[in-house]
């Protein structure tokens, strides 16, 4: 476990306040990073504007023979639909580019990940980034039930004008095969982070001359930074904003996640470098609509809280 004042000597103050400029050795993946990160922002505008088109799609199936309101709902769900697609496809950029930062926070350059954290400073803000981001798109999309039923009325739709053989202006959008995909994708309760922890898991498979611990450890320890910055009032009187606080939190819990999914018996168990008591005591005493999101991913997106393992009071800190 990480002590309270090993932590404290940390140069971490550039991992949630200021842009940390890249050194010469981390600028390619920096640079490789940064042009995705760049969109995210916009990403999440859209979803947060995702109004859906349930209005025109049960219009449509309550008078299936009105040809002018069917004509209407498809007008309406196409360009969602492209939407959807836009999403699907930066979840993939998105996990290109946790491959590239989970090699080089990981590489055998460092002896531990305190000095690739100290050391790369730029590319762990990265990699906070897109958990931050990773976090925030899955709330969102859980309280958006119209993304669901906007693609499936859209195959639907489409699979009937292909028995028809009616020319569909919107089929050159989605293929069946990408569509398959991208329901799959959208069923999945956290999508976002699905797909990290896949990717994380694929690298530690990939990887199989780096030890597991190389991984394993830099979530960890960023989990405690995190975890010592939200709960120390003279980090935390530091944070320039709520932003800073939520962001804090969203980066705790998803490499918590991460270390879960990857770490052979996860971040719940005895011997898991992660205080998760700790952690879970500096979510609960956040403003309780604030963290009800965080709460339900460690909750119902980790592998090992359910194991016949896990504390018991750390079982019922999540009741």
């Amino acid at each position: 476990h990480f002590s309270q004042g090993k932590i404290k000597t940390l140069k971490f103050n550039h991992f949630y306040t200021q842009n940390a400029q890249p050194t010469d050795a981390e600028r390619e993946v920096w640079d490789q990073v940064d042009v995705v990160l760049k969109d995210a922002k916009g990403i999440l505008d859209e979803l947060q504007a995702y109004k859906g088109a349930g209005q025109e799609i049960r219009e449509a199936i309550q008078n299936p023979s009105d040809e002018a309101l069917q004509d209407q709902a498809w007008a309406a769900v196409v360009p969602l639909v492209g939407k959807l697609k836009k999403f699907y496809e930066f979840s993939q950029r998105l996990e290109a580019a946790l491959h590239s930062l989970l090699g080089a926070l990981t590489s055998l350059t460092y002896n531990d990940p305190t000095q690739h954290l100290e050391r790369e400073q730029a590319l762990a803000k990265q990699f906070a980034e897109i958990l931050h981001f990773t976090l925030r798109f899955d709330e969102l999309k859980m309280t958006t039930p119209a993304i669901q039923n906007d693609f499936s009325y859209y195959r639907r739709t489409l699979s009937r004008m292909r028995i028809n053989n009616v020319p569909a202006d919107g089929e050159n959008e989605v293929n069946n095969e990408l569509a398959n995909r991208i329901s799959l994708f959208y069923a999945d309760a956290t999508p976002m982070l699905k797909t990290l922890s896949d990717s994380t898991t694929k690298f530690v498979s990939e990887h199989k001359n780096l030890p597991i611990e190389n991984t394993t450890d830099c979530l960890s320890t960023m989990a405690m930074v995190c975890k010592v910055m939200l709960e120390t009032p003279e980090y935390r009187s530091r944070f320039s904003s709520e932003e800073t606080v939520s962001f804090c939190l969203r980066v705790m819990v998803g490499v918590i996640i991460l270390y879960d999914y990857v770490h052979p018996v996860g971040a719940f168990a005895k011997s898991s470098k992660i205080d998760m008591k700790g952690c879970i005591k500096v979510l609960k005493d956040q403003p309780p609509n604030s963290v009800e999101g965080l709460l339900n991913a460690l909750r119902y997106t980790t592998k090992h809280l359910n194991d016949e393992s896990t504390n018991k009071a750390i079982k019922s800190m999540l009741q």
